[in-house]
Protein backbone atom coordinates (compact mmCIF):
# COMPACT_ATOMS: atom_id res chain seq x y z
CA UNK A 1 0.00 0.00 0.00
CA UNK A 2 1.52 3.31 -1.10
CA UNK A 3 0.69 6.25 1.17
CA UNK A 4 2.58 8.82 -0.86
CA UNK A 5 -0.31 10.56 -2.74
CA UNK A 6 -2.32 10.92 0.46
CA UNK A 7 0.70 12.30 2.28
CA UNK A 8 1.38 14.87 -0.41
CA UNK A 9 -2.15 16.18 -0.15
CA UNK A 10 -2.02 16.14 3.62
CA UNK A 11 0.64 18.77 4.30
CA UNK A 12 0.03 21.49 1.73
CA UNK A 13 2.35 23.47 -0.52
CA UNK A 14 4.03 25.62 2.16
CA UNK A 15 4.67 22.66 4.39
CA UNK A 16 6.13 20.70 1.47
CA UNK A 17 8.50 23.58 0.71
CA UNK A 18 9.57 23.69 4.35
CA UNK A 19 10.10 19.93 4.41
CA UNK A 20 12.15 20.08 1.23
CA UNK A 21 14.48 22.65 2.79
CA UNK A 22 14.79 20.64 6.00
CA UNK A 23 15.66 17.41 4.16
CA UNK A 24 18.11 19.25 1.91
CA UNK A 25 19.95 21.06 4.70
CA UNK A 26 19.77 18.70 7.69
CA UNK A 27 21.79 15.51 7.50
CA UNK A 28 21.02 12.51 9.69
CA UNK A 29 18.48 12.98 12.45
CA UNK A 30 15.98 15.83 12.38
CA UNK A 31 15.27 17.60 15.68
CA UNK A 32 13.08 20.56 16.61
CA UNK A 33 16.20 22.63 17.30
CA UNK A 34 17.64 21.86 13.85
CA UNK A 35 14.31 22.69 12.22
CA UNK A 36 14.14 25.95 14.18
CA UNK A 37 17.54 27.00 12.92
CA UNK A 38 16.78 25.96 9.33
CA UNK A 39 13.32 27.50 9.03
CA UNK A 40 13.70 30.36 11.55
CA UNK A 41 10.83 29.06 13.67
CA UNK A 42 10.35 28.84 17.42
CA UNK A 43 11.05 25.46 19.05
CA UNK A 44 7.33 25.06 19.71
CA UNK A 45 6.46 25.71 16.06
CA UNK A 46 9.15 23.29 14.92
CA UNK A 47 7.92 20.56 17.25
CA UNK A 48 4.36 20.96 15.97
CA UNK A 49 5.58 20.87 12.36
CA UNK A 50 7.53 17.67 12.96
CA UNK A 51 4.54 16.11 14.67
CA UNK A 52 2.42 16.96 11.62
CA UNK A 53 4.99 15.51 9.20
CA UNK A 54 5.24 12.39 11.32
CA UNK A 55 1.47 11.97 11.39
CA UNK A 56 1.25 12.26 7.60
CA UNK A 57 4.22 9.96 6.99
CA UNK A 58 6.82 12.43 5.71
CA UNK A 59 9.19 11.88 8.64
CA UNK A 60 9.52 8.93 10.97
CA UNK A 61 10.02 9.22 14.72
CA UNK A 62 13.02 7.36 16.16
CA UNK A 63 12.49 8.58 19.71
CA UNK A 64 11.09 11.67 21.41
CA UNK A 65 12.27 14.78 19.59
CA UNK A 66 14.26 12.82 17.00
CA UNK A 67 13.14 11.96 13.48
CA UNK A 68 14.44 10.83 10.10
CA UNK A 69 13.07 11.72 6.67
CA UNK A 70 11.02 9.11 4.82
CA UNK A 71 12.37 8.56 1.28
CA UNK A 72 9.95 9.48 -1.50
CA UNK A 73 10.07 5.95 -2.88
CA UNK A 74 9.11 4.36 0.43
CA UNK A 75 5.66 2.80 0.66
CA UNK A 76 5.49 3.23 4.44
CA UNK A 77 6.95 5.45 7.15
CA UNK A 78 8.61 2.70 9.21
CA UNK A 79 11.82 2.97 7.20
CA UNK A 80 15.15 1.33 8.12
CA UNK A 81 18.17 3.41 9.09
CA UNK A 82 20.34 3.93 6.01
CA UNK A 83 23.39 5.45 7.73
CA UNK A 84 23.47 3.93 11.24
CA UNK A 85 26.85 5.49 12.10
CA UNK A 86 25.41 8.94 11.45
CA UNK A 87 22.29 8.23 13.46
CA UNK A 88 24.33 6.74 16.32
CA UNK A 89 26.69 9.73 16.44
CA UNK A 90 23.71 12.05 16.80
CA UNK A 91 21.52 9.95 19.10
CA UNK A 92 24.26 9.17 21.62
CA UNK A 93 26.52 12.24 21.30
CA UNK A 94 29.10 12.88 22.63
CA UNK A 95 30.30 9.51 21.39
CA UNK A 96 32.46 7.67 18.90
CA UNK A 97 32.24 4.44 16.98
CA UNK A 98 34.57 1.97 18.69
CA UNK A 99 35.15 -1.65 19.63
CA UNK A 100 34.41 -4.26 17.00
CA UNK A 101 32.80 -1.70 14.69
CA UNK A 102 36.02 0.33 14.55
CA UNK A 103 38.02 -2.89 14.21
CA UNK A 104 35.97 -3.78 11.14
CA UNK A 105 36.68 -0.37 9.67
CA UNK A 106 40.44 -0.72 10.22
CA UNK A 107 40.41 -4.28 8.78
CA UNK A 108 41.44 -5.90 12.06
CA UNK A 109 38.74 -8.52 11.72
CA UNK A 110 36.77 -10.32 9.03
CA UNK A 111 34.07 -11.29 11.48
CA UNK A 112 30.67 -9.76 10.83
CA UNK A 113 28.99 -8.25 13.87
CA UNK A 114 25.25 -7.61 13.97
CA UNK A 115 25.45 -4.52 16.16
CA UNK A 116 27.29 -1.21 16.23
CA UNK A 117 29.65 -0.58 19.12
CA UNK A 118 29.31 2.93 20.54
CA UNK A 119 31.50 4.58 23.18
CA UNK A 120 29.61 7.43 24.82
CA UNK A 121 30.01 9.76 27.78
CA UNK A 122 26.27 9.45 28.40
CA UNK A 123 24.68 7.08 30.92
CA UNK A 124 22.00 5.33 28.85
CA UNK A 125 19.40 3.36 30.74
CA UNK A 126 19.78 0.49 28.29
CA UNK A 127 23.25 -0.59 27.17
CA UNK A 128 21.80 -2.46 24.20
CA UNK A 129 19.20 -0.71 22.08
CA UNK A 130 17.39 -1.66 18.90
CA UNK A 131 16.18 1.17 16.70
CA UNK A 132 14.55 0.23 13.39
CA UNK A 133 16.15 -3.22 13.40
CA UNK A 134 19.59 -1.68 13.94
CA UNK A 135 21.33 -2.90 17.10
CA UNK A 136 23.43 -0.45 19.11
CA UNK A 137 25.82 -1.72 21.79
CA UNK A 138 26.61 1.15 24.17
CA UNK A 139 29.44 1.49 26.63
CA UNK A 140 29.97 4.52 28.86
CA UNK A 141 33.37 6.12 29.24
CA UNK A 142 34.48 9.10 31.29
CA UNK A 143 35.46 12.32 29.55
CA UNK A 144 39.17 11.84 30.24
CA UNK A 145 39.03 8.63 28.20
CA UNK A 146 37.45 10.38 25.23
CA UNK A 147 40.55 10.72 23.06
CA UNK A 148 42.29 8.98 20.18
CA UNK A 149 39.55 9.52 17.60
CA UNK A 150 39.52 10.15 13.88
CA UNK A 151 36.94 11.87 11.72
CA UNK A 152 35.40 9.74 8.99
CA UNK A 153 32.83 10.95 6.51
CA UNK A 154 29.50 9.28 5.96
CA UNK A 155 28.09 11.20 3.04
CA UNK A 156 28.43 14.83 4.10
CA UNK A 157 28.35 14.08 7.83
CA UNK A 158 31.39 13.81 10.10
CA UNK A 159 31.47 10.82 12.44
CA UNK A 160 33.93 10.19 15.28
CA UNK A 161 35.73 6.83 15.11
CA UNK A 162 38.40 5.47 17.43
CA UNK A 163 41.78 5.48 15.71
CA UNK A 164 43.55 2.10 15.22
CA UNK A 165 45.53 2.25 18.47
CA UNK A 166 42.63 3.53 20.59
CA UNK A 167 40.47 0.75 19.15
CA UNK A 168 42.90 -1.83 20.52
CA UNK A 169 43.37 -0.07 23.87
CA UNK A 170 39.61 0.22 24.41
CA UNK A 171 39.23 -3.52 23.84
CA UNK A 172 42.07 -4.32 26.24
CA UNK A 173 40.37 -2.06 28.77
CA UNK A 174 37.09 -3.93 28.32
CA UNK A 175 37.31 -7.06 26.12
CA UNK A 176 33.53 -7.24 25.84
CA UNK A 177 33.57 -4.50 23.19
CA UNK A 178 35.84 -6.72 21.13
CA UNK A 179 33.47 -9.65 21.48
CA UNK A 180 35.60 -11.23 24.24
CA UNK A 181 39.29 -11.72 24.88
CA UNK A 182 39.89 -14.26 22.09
CA UNK A 183 38.69 -12.06 19.22
CA UNK A 184 40.37 -9.11 20.94
CA UNK A 185 43.69 -10.98 20.81
CA UNK A 186 43.12 -11.76 17.13
CA UNK A 187 42.47 -8.07 16.45
CA UNK A 188 45.60 -7.12 18.41
CA UNK A 189 47.55 -9.51 16.17
CA UNK A 190 46.07 -7.89 13.07
CA UNK A 191 47.07 -4.49 14.47
CA UNK A 192 50.63 -5.69 15.05
CA UNK A 193 50.82 -6.92 11.47
CA UNK A 194 49.42 -3.69 10.04
CA UNK A 195 50.96 -0.35 9.16
CA UNK A 196 49.07 1.18 12.10
CA UNK A 197 51.24 -0.48 14.74
CA UNK A 198 52.80 2.09 17.06
CA UNK A 199 54.27 0.87 20.35
CA UNK A 200 54.83 4.37 21.76
CA UNK A 201 51.21 5.31 21.15
CA UNK A 202 50.03 2.04 22.68
CA UNK A 203 51.87 2.82 25.91
CA UNK A 204 50.76 6.46 25.88
CA UNK A 205 47.09 5.59 25.37
CA UNK A 206 47.17 2.79 27.94
CA UNK A 207 48.71 5.18 30.49
CA UNK A 208 46.09 7.85 29.82
CA UNK A 209 43.30 5.32 30.38
CA UNK A 210 44.42 4.96 34.02
CA UNK A 211 43.53 1.26 34.17
CA UNK A 212 46.35 -1.08 35.15
CA UNK A 213 44.38 -4.05 33.78
CA UNK A 214 45.27 -2.89 30.26
CA UNK A 215 48.99 -3.37 30.87
CA UNK A 216 48.39 -6.71 32.60
CA UNK A 217 46.39 -8.08 29.68
CA UNK A 218 48.70 -6.60 27.08
CA UNK A 219 51.88 -7.80 28.78
CA UNK A 220 50.57 -11.35 29.16
CA UNK A 221 49.36 -11.49 25.54
CA UNK A 222 52.62 -10.10 24.21
CA UNK A 223 54.76 -12.51 26.21
CA UNK A 224 52.61 -15.38 24.92
CA UNK A 225 52.30 -14.35 21.28
CA UNK A 226 55.03 -11.79 20.66
CA UNK A 227 57.94 -12.55 23.03
CA UNK A 228 60.23 -10.65 20.67
CA UNK A 229 58.45 -7.39 21.64
CA UNK A 230 60.84 -7.00 24.55
CA UNK A 231 60.67 -3.21 24.79
CA UNK A 232 56.87 -3.17 24.93
CA UNK A 233 56.79 -6.06 27.40
CA UNK A 234 59.23 -4.15 29.58
CA UNK A 235 56.97 -1.09 29.45
CA UNK A 236 54.00 -3.21 30.55
CA UNK A 237 56.01 -4.52 33.50
CA UNK A 238 57.00 -0.97 34.44
CA UNK A 239 53.33 0.02 34.60
CA UNK A 240 52.21 -3.04 36.54
CA UNK A 241 49.83 -2.09 39.35
CA UNK A 242 48.85 -3.97 42.48
CA UNK A 243 45.86 -6.27 42.59
CA UNK A 244 44.77 -9.17 40.41
CA UNK A 245 42.31 -8.86 37.52
CA UNK A 246 40.56 -11.28 35.18
CA UNK A 247 41.68 -11.42 31.58
CA UNK A 248 37.99 -11.42 30.62
CA UNK A 249 35.23 -10.52 33.07
CA UNK A 250 32.81 -12.85 31.27
CA UNK A 251 34.96 -15.98 31.72
CA UNK A 252 35.66 -18.26 34.66
CA UNK A 253 39.29 -17.59 35.49
CA UNK A 254 40.54 -19.86 38.30
CA UNK A 255 44.24 -19.76 37.36
CA UNK A 256 46.42 -16.88 38.49
CA UNK A 257 49.46 -15.82 36.44
CA UNK A 258 51.31 -14.16 39.29
CA UNK A 259 53.87 -12.51 37.02
CA UNK A 260 51.12 -10.44 35.40
CA UNK A 261 48.66 -10.50 38.31
CA UNK A 262 46.13 -11.87 35.89
CA UNK A 263 43.42 -14.47 36.35
CA UNK A 264 42.95 -16.68 33.29
CA UNK A 265 40.79 -19.74 32.42
CA UNK A 266 42.21 -23.19 33.12
CA UNK A 267 44.17 -24.46 30.09
CA UNK A 268 43.76 -21.08 28.41
CA UNK A 269 45.48 -20.79 25.04
CA UNK A 270 45.25 -18.22 22.25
Amino acid sequence: MNLQPENQLGIGKKSREQLSKVVREIQGTITPMAVSETLQLTPSQSAKLLAQWNKTGWVSRLKQGCYIAVPLESSHSDVPIEEPWVIASQLFSPCYIGGWSAAEHWDFTEQIYNSISIMTTRQPRKKEQIIRDTHFFLRTLTENRFFGTKIVWKGSVKVNLSDPTKTIIDMLDNPIIGGGIRPTVDMLSAYFESSYKNEETLVDYATRMENGAIFKRLGFILETRYPQSTRLIKACKAHLTSGNVKIDLKLKCPKLVTKWRLWIPEGFEF
